[in-house]
């Protein structure tokens, strides 16, 4: 018979898991990044995300971690979102996330099936030229996206069949004044991340360019030219998956499927390398987490406190939402477009907030499911001024009102 858990178990053990019960000492920022990885969209997101776990966070720390010790790096991962990960695991957050087969891949960059169709070519042929090309176009360079797609574009070109450069030269649907060739050439590029031959560097201004893995980080073992053999791609998938169901379990394949960025029918091959290490819980619905966890899942407890979670924060990218939202409040906290950050009260999401600078001073908006005590109001004013220095403000204006 399945072990069972209820709905406060599971809330508590994955908040654990987030390091959302407790902060970190700030010698531990690569843990609070390594555990499921920490997306960075909007801009900006990634260091709120990492406060919210570690004492003395600060914009010229995480700078440094990411321009000067290159402890960690930027990269698109998950669901082919931008994501800060600990550059010592690199491998499980690119190699573990790559899809395999030509379905996968079309899947995992939504957008591109249709150019490629009409091109009449392989999207894995696409992205094994557009790598060759990066190769000859980045070195010593950090370009833009729009740059770097442009410039492989234009040499990818001439390599195409008449009609087929026809199609690549006309105008694309993916943004005004841009070829569908460079538009094809953007989501190769996210592809080759996981392949590990570029990642971000830190931007500049409002853009963020691309350079060359193995000239930001000069460590062979992480930026080998060699293609992973089949026992390293399992031992990063087998990581990955440990590290999801660490901090989503209990879970399911499909899932896992839908926060990775493919089909839930190709999740097997992942499911399958942890044969052995995951049981069955029965938490009102069939779900699967870590033999290990079981234990601590048992026996953990709600933690005390306020949280500003940002957008897109990991804790709440889990796929079962209902977990950790009531079902009325869904819209809310996950919009089509534009997802608000959340307020973590004592481990329960009880709320939305929204930053807007102005000038000097950031304006929080918060917006409560229900009432807000008077004591409630200082925590999270205190934690607002917190997030407004964070993000070099001069102070914080606070407002209370409904979404």
């Amino acid at each position: 018979m399945a072990d069972s858990a209820t709905n406060d178990e599971i809330i508590a053990f994955r908040l654990s898991a987030h390091h959302l019960d407790e902060r970190l000492d700030h010698n531990r920022l690569g843990e609070a990044a390594g555990a499921c990885g920490i997306q960075n969209s909007p801009p900006g997101s990634a260091l709120t995300a990492l406060h919210a776990r570690v004492e003395n966070m600060s914009e010229a720390g995480f700078a440094s971690a990411i321009a000067e010790d290159k402890s960690l790096v930027q990269t698109w991962c998950m669901r082919g979102a931008p994501f800060v990960v600990p550059t010592s695991d690199l491998a499980v957050f690119t190699t573990g996330v790559l899809p395999q087969t030509e379905r996968a891949l079309r899947h995992f960059v939504l957008g591109v099936e249709k150019s490629v169709d009409d091109l009449g070519l392989e999207l894995s042929d696409l992205v094994d030229r557009s790598e060759s090309e990066v190769r000859e176009v980045l070195p010593g360079r950090r370009l833009t996206i729009t740059e770097l797609g442009a410039e492989v574009a234009d040499r990818l070109g001439p390599s195409l069949t008449t009609p087929q450069r026809k199609v690549w030269e006309s105008d694309g649907p993916y943004a005004k004044g841009q070829s569908l060739g460079a538009g094809v050439v953007h989501f190769c590029i996210r592809l080759l991340t996981l392949r590990q031959v570029l990642c971000f560097a830190p931007r500049e201004g409002n853009t963020a360019p691309f350079v060359l893995l193995d000239e930001w980080i000069d460590e062979p073992s992480i930026t080998s030219s060699q293609a992973p053999d089949g026992n390293e791609r399992d031992r990063a998938r087998a990581e990955l998956l440990r590290r999801y169901l660490h901090c989503y379990g209990p879970s399911t394949r499909a899932d896992f499927a839908a926060w990775l960025g493919i089909r839930s029918t190709e999740a097997q091959p992942w499911w399958d390398l942890l044969d052995g290490q995951i049981t069955e819980i029965d938490c009102g619905r069939r779900a699967w987490m870590l033999a290990e966890d079981v234990d601590r899942l048992h026996r953990a407890e709600l933690p005390r406190g306020v949280r500003l979670l940002p957008p897109h924060d990991p804790y709440t990218q889990m796929r079962d939402r209902e977990t950790i939202v009531p079902k009325e409040h869904h819209r809310e906290v996950w919009k089509t477009v534009g997802d608000p950050g959340t307020l973590l009260v004592d481990g329960r999401i009880v709320g939305t907030w929204r930053v807007r600078k102005q000038n000097r001073r950031l304006n929080i908006r918060f917006a409560p499911f229900g009432t807000v005590s008077t004591t409630l109001k200082r925590a999270l004013r205190s934690e607002a001024e917190a997030i407004a220095a964070l993000r070099e403000a001069s102070g914080a204006e606070i407002e209370f009102c409904s979404d």
